[in-house]
């Protein structure tokens, strides 16, 4: 059987510590699903095998497509493993969506954070509302490409279709601003406590 295993046509091959037990359980799995799917042996008897020989997962060769796939089967069936560069990413459908996610979410959840009871909206409401809002506006935003004045550059405001990177970075944006600054305490204690104004300024640079 090992020697069945080891014959695999490959491109990386990936090194296993010595003086381990078992094999780690990313690398366990991937060795699995590389065996069921060629039809093999079954997943028990491979896990068998490489627990009596740790070695055998240093002497068995992947596809570099094999390493970079998750061992986590949901991660596998919802994200690719391969890039599209041809997909736009800081459109702008992202810096719209992404800056007002900043702005709405920072502004509620601080609102809220002062009530006895506080209310957090994460960022998971942003990656939600922000999907029909993109695919609205790229349904019915103009095709054509604006220059930005006294430069070269141009853009448009609908590039195509609402991708998966723009979307990831909508909710980064969102994400980043999600939680409470806790230098805003200092702000409220000042003027709760104490009663003293704090000019914008002085407040941002606490901030």
């Amino acid at each position: 059987m090992q020697d069945d295993i080891s014959s695999t046509v490959t491109h990386i091959q990936i090194p296993v510590q010595k003086g381990s037990s078992t094999a780690s359980n990313g690398v366990m799995e991937l060795l699995v699903r590389k065996h069921d799917q060629r039809s093999w042996r079954s997943s028990s008897t491979v896990r068998s095998a490489v627990r009596r020989d740790p070695g055998l997962v240093s002497k068995t060769k992947f596809s570099a497509e094999e390493v970079n796939d998750s061992p986590i089967e949901q991660v596998r069936l919802t994200v690719p493993i391969t890039d599209d560069p041809t997909l736009p990413c800081l459109t702008f459908r992202t810096w719209v969506l992404g800056t007002l996610s900043c702005a709405i979410l920072a502004f509620l959840n601080r609102f809220f954070g002062y009530r006895q009871n506080a209310l957090y909206i994460s960022s998971v409401s942003t990656q939600i509302a922000a999907l029909p809002i993109a695919k609205f506006m790229a349904a019915y935003l103009p095709t054509k490409s604006i220059q930005i004045p006294g430069t070269k550059w141009t853009f448009s405001m609908n590039p195509g279709p609402f991708n998966l990177k723009e979307h990831v970075l909508i909710t980064i944006f969102a994400n980043s601003v999600s939680n409470t600054v806790y230098a805003v305490g200092i702000i409220t204690i000042v003027k709760a406590f104490y009663h003293q104004q704090l000019y914008p300024l002085a407040a941002m640079l606490l901030t």
